[in-house]
C-alpha cells in the first residue's frame, strides 16, 4: 500500500501570487451615509432609545465577527465612522446593568 504525497505547485507568477497574498488581507466594511443611526423618538414613557436598532446591530455584528469585547467593538466602529467621515460627534456609551 503506496502512503499519499502531497500534492506540490510551483508558483510561476510571483507577482500575481504576493497581490492575492496582500487582497487576502483586505478588509472592505461599508457603512451606508443614509442609515440612521440616533433612534426616533419612541413616544413611550421612560428613557427613550440613544441609538437606532440598525446602529447597534452593526455594532454587535462587529464585534462577534472580530472576536471583540463589547467596549473595544464600539470604539473600533467609531473610528471607522471617523475615517469614512459619517461621524456626527457622538459616542456610543456602554452602560453595565446590574
Amino acid at each position: 500500500m503506496s502512503s499519499w504525497t502531497p500534492t506540490t505547485y510551483k508558483t510561476k507568477n510571483w507577482s500575481d501570487y504576493n497581490r492575492a497574498l496582500k487582497q487576502r488581507g483586505s478588509l472592505s466594511i461599508w457603512f451606508d451615509a443614509e442609515m440612521a443611526w440616533e433612534a426616533k423618538p419612541s413616544g413611550h414613557r421612560g428613557r427613550q432609545q440613544a441609538y437606532s436598532d440598525a446602529a447597534i446591530q452593526a455594532c454587535l455584528t462587529i464585534k462577534v465577527l472580530f472576536g471583540l469585547p463589547l467596549r473595544q467593538a464600539t470604539g473600533f466602529v467609531e473610528s471607522l465612522l471617523e475615517l469614512v467621515g459619517l461621524h456626527h460627534g457622538f459616542k456610543f456609551q456602554v452602560q453595565r446593568l446590574n
